[in-house]
């Protein structure tokens, strides 16, 4: 661990964090949001929400992928993710979903100031209609093939290292 400069987890949890949440709407798949958990530790954000049915720790297939990162990551439960939404807009978070949607703002040209929390759809439906009506807007991947859709797990760590990378670089 010291030879690769890795945090232990005291040292991640006193860390000062990256202001980004990431919120799970409805999320199916244990091993997508066990890669989410990976993805926020990597990144060393602020915390992730996980919202509806989206499976939650402690949980032996989210573990498998999220390789200890749930003990590392803060998150939390909350029955809908209208309710995450809303809550994180109160404490000052602006809220963008990540969805192809008509005006949606194309990933490498999306700016930002302040904490941000960004919301990841479930697997076939995407992003609920009525959370989308409560977000500052939409962000997404431009894609060039025929299937203009990604798993969640791939499409989290497209985002989310563009988000930081401007940050950081």
């Amino acid at each position: 661990m010291d030879e690769l400069n890795r945090k232990s987890v005291e040292e991640f949890r006193e860390s000062e964090k990256i202001p980004i949440v990431v919120v799970l709407d409805n999320i199916r798949s244990m091993h997508n949001v066990g890669s989410v958990f990976r993805t926020a530790d990597a990144f060393l954000l602020q915390g992730m929400v996980l919202c509806g049915y989206t499976p939650q720790p402690p949980h032996r297939d989210i573990h498998k992928t999220a390789l200890g990162a749930t003990e590392t990551v803060h998150w939390q439960y909350s029955a809908t993710t209208v309710e995450a939404v809303q809550r994180l807009k109160n404490e000052g978070y602006k809220v963008y979903a990540i969805e192809q949607v008509v005006n949606s703002i194309p990933l490498h040209r999306f700016e930002y100031n302040g904490p941000l929390a960004v919301v990841f759809g479930n697997e076939v439906n995407g992003v609920e209609e009525e959370v989308l009506k409560l977000c500052d807007g939409s962000i997404e991947i431009p894609q060039l093939g025929m299937k203009h859709s990604l798993n969640i797990s791939v499409a989290a760590g497209i985002v989310l290292w563009e988000l930081v990378s401007n940050k950081i670089g």
